[in-house]
């Protein structure tokens, strides 16, 4: 296995480990967008090296939010790359798909989106979680809020709600069997 980068500088936002991380990893990125557009002819105005920027861009935001989701026992980081990489251009290619359409003059059934499929509700035990651990996850996925954003609201450090996200979720893992547990 390949040496990784540090992980932590770059969530630091380290210069010289992002000019590190760039200059590594950044032909991976290419190719992996260059693969994406290539699949999707009709997107030939989609400039490979701004996804390219969009995908590092990516990783920084949110206080590296998405960087931080890295887990090297889940994936190589050259295939948690590529994935970020595939899904940038892919959202791209479709937000420039929506935004080429005119809407007054495209029918309604172009516009029309799937229905969203039912979600099903996780019933967790009591018990299993603190009063902390709950709240915490009902604000990240009943109320889409950003770890910054509840931090804030709760009074406390943006690092203790991912924290107490994660060990919530390795709680829930175990006790539903989820494989890859630690």
């Amino acid at each position: 296995m390949p040496d990784l980068p540090d992980l932590t500088a770059l969530a630091q936002g380290d210069r010289q480990a992002w000019d590190a991380f760039i200059r590594r990893y950044s032909g991976l990125v290419a190719a992996s967008v260059r693969s994406m557009a290539a699949r999707n002819p009709g997107q030939a105005g989609i400039d490979a090296e701004d996804l390219v920027q969009e995908v590092f861009l990516r990783l920084c935001r949110q206080d590296f939010r998405l960087l931080k989701t890295y887990d090297p026992s889940r994936a190589g980081l050259s295939t948690w790359l590529t994935i970020v990489a595939r899904s940038t251009a892919r959202d791209a290619m479709r937000r420039r798909q929506i935004s080429s359409v005119d809407l007054d003059s495209a029918p309604e059934s172009a516009l029309a989106t799937m229905p969203p499929e039912p979600v099903e509700r996780v019933v967790i035990p009591d018990g299993m979680l603190s009063p902390r651990q709950k709240e915490i996850l009902t604000l990240l996925y009943d109320r889409d809020m950003e770890t910054a954003e509840i931090a804030a609201a709760l009074g406390i450090d943006p690092q203790t709600v991912r924290s107490m996200h994660h060990k919530a979720m390795v709680k829930l893992r175990v006790h539903f069997g989820v494989k890859g547990t630690k």
